[in-house]
Parts: structure tokens; C-alpha cells; sequence
């Protein structure tokens, strides 16, 4: 099973504002419950501590074999959380430390979710073909089916050839039905800790740290973790120069696993706010984004997938001409034809991609209130930079 908000996808609107009414009416303490295993306290501010935690991940995460690490991103064709999988793809791209290795359960359309698809030439089979030994590292992003066999049993076999495991967000779940979470320490989304505990026996949350490793198998917290991870994982494989320098690029000040995991959970408020703009259907609306060859791909993943979790917008891709566009990193995305009445999502050309986020979220709050941009902050577990002018 996924997030509340992933395991919705694909029901009909009225069965999701049911299920979703259901959980507000059994009250705030029954949220905590479900949303994480109570609260937990602040985190304390320990730059010995953090760097350390840091070092431990970046030791972790080393190759165990010489030569030109290669890195697969899995990816299941019918939903792939969408910041997940083109963020740690377009960092390792830039950076140019590692054979990136896209692939799906099938070759082919992959759409992603909550908006975005793109074409993938290569299937699990093809990349066991093309690379026998199997990978260095393998990311796992979150997947509307957590426990689908094919991956489950891919990763396992990856792991067993000696293959770094790390799952992005709610991809823990999907290592964790591979049988790779059990009796170890791990991170994950905020909503996601009780589930996860339950599921595997010996099993140890961690909070207040976005990323840590454990014998080879790697988590993160919530999805906008994905940047921070990634440099650290660029680190690993290229050491802290190249880190550091893509860092200054994309606009991300620091990458350290700090991180206070205190103000993420389903409050009460929280869970009637959402369910709020579930019911109001009627006001969902397509917004489109503009997208060209050369598209920046983590400044539309983080675009789209914030205006998509608002609850109010489906986000589309378009180019003139419908079909295919070549994003930086080199992937496929599937677009559809311009439609000039319809409104647009506009990528800032001027920012460092990683801003685009902040941007996006100001304009939700201008928009729809700050109580949706709450929300996807929630939703995307990110607590800022954010300044509003």
C-alpha cells in the first residue's frame, strides 16, 4: 500500500472522499496513529553529530567493486512517484560520476505519478542482459504497487549480487517488500513509519535524519530528501568537489542528512483540508506546462508534482506538436499538443532548478491559500527555505 495520498490514485473520486472522510471522522489521535506512531520530539542541533551521520552515508554507499559504478533507477510503467525517479536521474546525469541506467519493469511508457510520463528503452530483463554482474547502486523510487513480484524479486536478486539499495520516500516500502528492511535502521516518509515497523520484524526508525545507510540497503524521508540524498550519494561516487560544485549549480546550499522530522504528520486539520479539496471536483482544472527540448528536469518535476498535490490541478505536458520532447538528462518525455486556452505553469528560466520548488509553493499560497501550500509542503515533507513576497 502507499501514502493516503498515493493509495487514492486510482479509485474513483467519490470512494476516495469516502475512505478519506472515514479516517478524518475516527479523530486526531487515530491520525497520529495511523500517519506515524505518535509524534516525536525536536531535533537537536549537533554539527558533530551531522557530520558524522554524513560520512557514514557517503562510506556506506561506495562501490564495493572498481571501475565506473553503474546506477539503475527502477521504475514500474503504471506509477512512479515522479520526483523520485527524474531528480536522482538528472543529478547523477550532471554529474557524471556513474553509468545511469533507467529502467522499467517493461520497456516502454512509464507514467509517473501525480503527473508526467515518460518512454523508457529498457527493461529489467534488458539491463540483467546488458549488465550480468548486475549494479552498484540501484535507487528505488516510490511505485503505486509496493510489493509488484517483478521488481520485488529483481531487487532481491540485485542486492544478492552485491548492489547498494537505496529507496527514495515511500520507495522504502517497495525495498521493504523485497525483504530488505528487516532488522535494519531506516528513514522514509512521514507516513509510511508505522507501516513499515509493522511490516518488518527488527526493524528501527530513524528520525531527524533525511538519509542513512545500513549493510548496503539505504532510505530517505519524504520526497524533496531526493536532492539532498543524491549529493551525498554524487559524493560517494565522485567525491566532495563535485558534490559541492553541482550543488552551487542546481542551488542547494547543503546537502547534510539534518533533519527535523518533529513538524510531519496527519493532524486532524491536516486530513480535513485535504479532503476538503477532494470533495470539490468540480473545481479540479487542467494547467499545462510548456515543455521543450532541453527541459531542465528537476525544475518540472518539482513544479509539477507540487501543483498536481494540490488537490485543485491536473498538470500536463505540451509541445507544439504532440509526441516526444528530449529532457537535459536525455530522458523521453510524452507530451501532448498546445492548447492556448488553457493556463499555464511557467518555469522560471532565471532560477537554479532547485529554487523552482519555493517558487512554485508561493504561487499555490497565492492561489489557493496557505493552508493548501501547508499541505503539499506535508505531502513532499519539505519545511523550506520558503519567502513569499
Amino acid at each position: 500500500m502507499k501514502p493516503m495520498f498515493y493509495q487514492f490514485a486510482g479509485a474513483s473520486m467519490w470512494r476516495r472522499v469516502g475512505r478519506l472522510a472515514a479516517v478524518v471522522a475516527i479523530g486526531g489521535a487515530g491520525l497520529a496513529a495511523c500517519g506515524g506512531a505518535g509524534p516525536l520530539p525536536p531535533a537537536l542541533a549537533d554539527p558533530a553529530l551531522r557530520e558524522q551521520q554524513r560520512q557514514a552515508f557517503v562510506d556506506a554507499m561506495k562501490p564495493a567493486r572498481a571501475g565506473r559504478p553503474v546506477v539503475a533507477i527502477v521504475a514500474l510503467n503504471e506509477g512512479t512517484e515522479v520526483t523520485d525517479f527524474l531528480l536522482p536521474h538528472a543529478l547523477l546525469q550532471r554529474a557524471g560520476v556513474a553509468d545511469v541506467q533507467p529502467v522499467a519493469v517493461q520497456r516502454g511508457r512509464v507514467q509517473l505519478t501525480p503527473a508526467l510520463a515518460v518512454d523508457l528503452p529498457q527493461s529489467l530483463a534488458d539491463f540483467d542482459r546488458a549488465h550480468p554482474r548486475g549494479a552498484d547502486i540501484v535507487i528505488v523510487p516510490a511505485m503505486v504497487q509496493d510489493d509488484h513480484p517483478a521488481v520485488s524479486a529483481w531487487l532481491k536478486r540485485q542486492a544478492g549480487q552485491g548492489a547498494r539499495i537505496l529507496g527514495i520516500c515511500s520507495g522504502a516500502r517497495v525495498v521493504g517488500q523485497a525483504g530488505l528492511l528487516d532488522g535494519r535502521r531506516f528513514a522514509g516518509h512521514w507516513f509510511d513509519r508505522s507501516t513499515l515497523l509493522r511490516r518488518h520484524a527488527g526493524a528501527v526508525h530513524v528520525p531527524h535524519q533525511r538519509y542513512l545507510a545500513d549493510r548496503g540497503v539505504a532510505t530517505t524521508t519524504g520526497i524533496t530528501a531526493s536532492l539532498p540524498a543524491m549529493l551525498a550519494l554524487v559524493e560517494a561516487l565522485g567525491g566532495r568537489e563535485r558534490a559541492s560544485a553541482l550543488a552551487a549549480e542546481i542551488g542547494v546550499p547543503d546537502w547534510a542528512p539534518e533533519h527535523d522530522s518533529a513538524p510531519f504528520g496527519l493532524t486532524l486539520p491536516r486530513a480535513a483540508s485535504y479532503l476538503a479539496a477532494k470533495a470539490a471536483f468540480w473545481r479540479h482544472q487542467r494547467q499545462l506546462v510548456d515543455v521543450r527540448d532541453g527541459a531542465d528536469d528537476i525544475a518540472l518535476a518539482l513544479a509539477a508534482d507540487a501543483w498536481s498535490r494540490t488537490g485543485h490541478v491536473q498538470v500536463n505536458a505540451v509541445a507544439e506538436g504532440a509526441g516526444r520532447v528530449r529532457l537535459a538528462s536525455g530522458l523521453a518525455l510524452q507530451v501532448g499538443g498546445a492548447d492556448a486556452g488553457l493556463p499555464r505553469i511557467v518555469l522560471a528560466p532565471g532560477l537554479k532548478p532547485a529554487a523552482q520548488l519555493d517558487r512554485t509553493l508561493c504561487e499555490i499560497d497565492s492561489r489557493f491559500g496557505a493552508a493548501r501550500r501547508q499541505w503539499v509542503m506535508q505531502e513532499m515533507e519539505y519545511a523550506g527555505p520558503l519567502a513569499c513576497g
